[in-house]
């Protein structure tokens, strides 16, 4: 992994699921600094202890989500889906001039095979609608499983980056990189949704073919 010689700070809401602590051990062993955010911050501490056990050398700290959210220079919310606009309500004022890197996957139990994309048509765009313009909502890491993210594996699994500023796209894919993963630009937030279908699809196949954590791998010829 590439080492993040400025440490950017990146907090973490929800950084106590698995997701999100994943993305936060992957980050902490690439030398950022990370806020580890919930509803509520004893849960944030226990995540970072778990987490400096793991990764003793770990620039992590515990904080409520609204406090990481304005401490930190770029936000990730990793949260469920029927949370998504809740939480980002209680930080929306601490988010502007700033990315927000959405991991938010639409599923909706039971069904969560079945692609339900919500009427704004992606959670991304959901999100960017919500926040407004002064925030650049970036989607990705939806198709990364969690189980993976926390292995020291090398996880052959490609990041589709979707977001309507290329130079905020750009951010995530060093994250992306970061983590061991390789980032696309895959245009305007509107195209999240292709990202986030592709969550039921993969889970489907987990589920129909002798093989588990699947993923997407982007491959092509180059250009002359």
């Amino acid at each position: 992994m590439r080492l993040k010689s400025d440490s950017q700070s990146l907090a973490i809401l929800g950084g106590t699921g698995s997701v999100g602590y994943g993305l936060a051990l992957r980050w902490a062993r690439a030398g950022y600094k990370i806020y580890i955010g919930s509803r509520q911050e004893q849960k944030a501490v226990e995540a970072v202890e778990k987490l400096k056990q793991q990764y003793p050398e770990a620039n992590v700290r515990a904080y409520t989500n609204v406090s990481a959210a304005q401490l930190a220079e770029l936000v990730v919310l990793t949260v469920p889906s029927a949370h998504q606009i809740s939480t980002l309500e209680t930080v929306k004022n601490y988010l502007s001039g700033k990315i927000l890197v959405d991991v938010t996957v639409p599923l909706v139990p039971p069904k969560v095979g079945t692609v339900q994309l919500p009427e704004q048509g992606s959670a991304g765009q959901r999100a960017q609608e919500f926040l407004g313009e002064s925030v650049m909502v970036v989607s990705a890491f939806q198709n990364i499983s969690a189980s993976l993210l926390v292995s020291d594996e090398t996880i052959e699994c490609d990041v589709l980056v979707a977001g309507n500023k290329r130079k905020a796209r750009e951010q995530v894919i060093e994250l992306a990189e970061a983590a061991g993963l390789r980032g696309w630009h895959a245009g305007p937030i509107a195209n999240a949704a292709a990202a986030e279908a592709l969550t039921s699809v993969l889970i489907q196949i987990n589920r129909l073919h002798p093989i588990t954590h699947s993923g997407i791998r982007v491959f092509g010829q180059a250009k002359h």
